[in-house]
């Protein structure tokens, strides 16, 4: 076996080699730091790294250096392609035959030497390859590794929707199963959004490390959090200006604003500085900046309360499950005069006894303001605690109308439900009118106009019982049940939530009072084109009158003077 020189035991002592190799500049600080991470992070790690900075090359070299310790050790390749990930290992083993340092680890004859899986020369025989490629959603089930190199699995085609979100996040977590003790897990990758899978592998007890194209603002700061390498930080405290390129060597001022005028604002953010704030802002349209929050009374409300855009409204005396930056505002100024509500509905969403919520919402409304009192869900579908439970939430409100959706059961929730409601709190209950097209559309067209126009007030009592309500699922899942997660989660594409109960209750809320709202416009400017008219008319007549020397006599008749 060959012993490996001290100074080839550094990895970017041997990247350097590779470099030369490869006719390649020397390599970038960098560069150099993302090898000093990969060498001594923890076992459990994420890099993101700008494009072009040459991660995957560098991986690769890190999987020859790894072999070159240890022939014995075996690495697993997943990519979110198999191609992507055959690419990998074929570069891998392109590096292992063309350099003289790796000569000994060429595969001999009798030993396994493909695209798919290969053996280094003094590997002993066993049934994981030195080497193996495979595609996410391949093959997984029966390879072991010491190394586990995840690079790229997330991509904008397995990640666009909730459901995809947690099909990956499923996937990966067969990683642990392949891992022999001991052994190590480095991701590689651009998160896709603020949802991303990167993220998501936080809770897991995984540690990110984030080198974006630019260094950046002081805004900018606070969306990298504790992730952002320590190497940027450093260059900042030093001296480095804001806004100018973190590696020169690679890529200049100029050549990154060409790249950010063709990716544009927020392709160039995701894909450069690896911050998803701008994406998220375009692909969400739902901010909860936009709500005004207070503690509402049930009986009466101002008759006109002002949204508060300074840092001075902002709400921080309530969980906030939104977007980072994202927050809730509360109202700069309020009338003296208050009204009470013109009109309380309440809209149920029934489910089964699955995952699903029996899910209700009670809006009010004044002076076209809409006021979010109630929230919530039951886990018992339509059991009579449910039902209970519902009735006595009504009388509480004094729900003037109840409106259920009618696609649970043809109906049948409705028919259970009148007698109980009937015993506790008298009003009318219907069916709401049949819902159609996509969903996640629907609810977004139906709550962004409304939001956008600040006209809909969230009691802070409703957004801490969504929070602690949701406690008694499982951590991971806690979120996905919360009202305002789904409403700054919600995209228009169609599976974009993995629930959407909660929020699509409250929208059936809003087009409640949103097209009574809209019918009482239509009646007041009916009513204002009339009462021009008659004045139109009124004047008409006076001037006939005027002219003519006529004037009003007996029973509406018209005398000459």
């Amino acid at each position: 076996m060959n012993e490996v020189p001290a100074e080839l035991r550094v990895f970017k002592n041997f990247l350097f080699l590779v470099w030369q190799h490869l006719s390649l500049p020397n390599p970038t600080p960098i560069q150099y730091d993302l090898c000093d991470y990969l060498q001594n992070g923890p076992k459990r790690r994420i890099v993101e790294a700008f494009r072009g900075v040459g991660k995957s090359w560098i991986t690769s070299a890190y999987v020859c250096w790894l072999l070159l310790l240890d022939p014995q050790h075996k690495i697993l390749v997943v990519s979110a392609s198999k191609e992507r990930a055959d690419a990998f290992s074929t570069f891998t083993l392109k590096l292992i035959r063309e350099m003289p340092i790796l000569a000994h680890l060429i595969p001999t004859n009798d030993q396994r030497e493909s695209k798919i899986a290969f053996d280094v020369g003094p590997a002993r025989a066993a049934h994981a390859p030195s080497v193996k490629s495979v595609g996410i959603l391949g093959q997984l089930t029966g390879s072991r590794a010491n190394t586990i190199v995840a690079d790229d699995v997330e991509v904008p085609s397995n990640s666009a929707t909730q459901a995809m979100r947690d099909k990956l996040s499923e996937v990966v977590k067969e990683f642990d199963a392949l891992l022999s003790p001991g052994g190590q897990i480095v991701y590689l990758g651009t998160p896709q959004c603020e949802m991303s899978l990167y993220n998501a592998l936080l809770d897991r007890g995984y540690s990110m490390r984030i080198w974006p194209a630019l260094y950046p603002t002081e805004e900018q700061l606070g969306n990298y959090g504790d992730n952002l390498a320590p190497w940027i930080r450093k260059r900042l405290e030093r001296g480095a200006t804001p806004g100018t390129p973190t590696d020169v060597k690679r890529f200049s001022p100029e050549d990154l604003a060409e790249r950010h005028l063709s990716y544009g604002k927020a392709g160039f953010s995701l894909q450069f500085m690896l911050d998803t704030r701008l994406s998220d802002q375009e692909r969400y349209p739902l901010k909860l900046a936009d709500l005004i929050v207070m503690a509402c009374n049930p009986e009466m409300a101002p008759s006109k309360p002002v949204w508060g855009a300074s840092a001075a409204n902002v709400v921080n005396d309530v969980p906030n499950v939104g977007m980072v930056g994202d927050s809730f505002h509360g109202p700069a100024m309020l009338s003296e005069e208050w009204t009470e509500y013109t009109g309380s509905v309440m809209t149920i969403d029934p489910s089964g006894r699955g995952t699903d919520e029996t899910t209700y919402a009670v809006v009010k409304h004044l002076h076209g303001f809409l006021y979010l009192l109630a929230c919530g869900g039951f886990k018992d579908g339509y059991s009579d605690e449910t039902m209970e439970g519902l009735a006595d939430i009504a009388e509480r409100h004094k729900v003037n109308h109840i409106l259920i959706e009618p696609n649970f059961g043809d109906g049948m929730f409705l028919k259970l439900f009148q007698p109980v409601c009937a015993r506790k709190h008298r009003c009318m209950i219907e069916d709401a009118p049949h819902a159609s097209g996509m969903k996640e559309k629907r609810i977004i067209d139906t709550l962004e106009p409304v939001m956008m126009r600040h006209k809909l007030i969230v009691d802070t009592k409703v957004i801490k019982a969504d929070y602690d309500s949701t406690l008694v699922y499982p951590t991971d899942k806690q979120n996905i049940y919360r009202l305002f997660y789904q409403m700054s989660r919600i995209t228009a594409e169609r599976g974009s939530l993995a629930k959407d109960d909660r929020l699509d209750v409250l929208a059936m809320a809003v087009a409640y009072w949103t097209e009574s709202m809209a019918r009482d416009e239509q009646k007041a400017t009916q009513a204002l084109i009339e009462k021009r008219k008659d004045e139109e008319l009124r004047k008409f007549m006076d001037s006939f009158r005027r002219q003519s020397g006529y004037r009003g006599g007996q029973q509406g008749r018209w005398v000459r003077v």
